[in-house]
């Protein structure tokens, strides 16, 4: 997106633009949006939106100031307690790690995506190598009528929001404190055949590991 010069100043070149998904609407054009590091505007932010927190690629230079290697300070803090008010409490010693405390800030954005992802069950899965820059075709049977084509790299993003969906679904389902184990098990069932339906999908899946799982048989 960077070598558009309609995006100058847009969302599109924003170094702190991030996840980037395409759509295509009706006309067939291809729409980008993603997510704003510093949270500007709610989420989706198309490519052509722009703030004036604006940073051009490339040009992003802020960086924290190095840090000594000096003993690290120990940090007092009062924990809440259930204690009547004006009962003092006794502070707890404890020090941070020290790779903690020499991150920087895309480190630690970094680190905390994973921690997200993990516990929500939602990932970064690649995409097969060979599929790279491929298109599917859809190929109507009445003649005259116009063939569509969607570039293999769209379809593998909406499969994969799909399979995000359904892990956070699935996770929400068994946590779910009113549920009753058999309404856990038989929603489990329709979760699990959802994935069997997508198990066509899996081709596109660099990693086996990131591939959809359903009843044996399916696939």
């Amino acid at each position: 997106m960077s070598d558009r010069p309609d995006l100058k100043g847009r969302c599109g070149t924003c170094a702190r633009f991030v996840r980037v998904i395409e759509t295509i609407d009706a006309n067939g054009e291809v729409k980008r949006h993603g997510e704003c590091l510093l949270g500007v505007w709610p989420s989706p932010l198309w490519e052509t939106s722009t703030c004036s927190q604006y940073v051009e690629r490339g040009t992003f230079t802020a960086k924290p100031q190095p840090r000594s290697r000096g003993p690290r300070t120990v940090r007092r803090v009062s924990p809440a307690s259930a204690s009547s008010p004006g009962v003092p409490r006794e502070p707890i010693d404890f020090e941070l790690p020290e790779e903690l405390l020499d991150m920087n800030a895309d480190e630690f954005r970094e680190i905390l995506r994973e921690v997200l992802r993990d516990e929500l069950g939602v990932s970064d899965p690649v995409m097969g190598q060979r599929w790279e820059g491929g298109e599917v075709v859809l190929k109507p049977g009445k003649d005259g009528t116009q063939e569509k084509r969607i570039p293999i790299e769209t379809l593998f993003s909406k499969v994969v929001m799909i399979r995000d969906k359904l892990r956070v679904l699935e996770q929400k389902v068994n946590a779910h404190p009113k549920l009753a184990a058999e309404e856990k098990v038989q929603m489990q069932q329709y979760i699990t055949g959802c994935y069997g339906s997508l198990t066509t999908f899996n081709v596109l899946f660099a990693n086996k590991e990131d591939q959809f799982v359903g009843q044996k048989g399916d696939g």
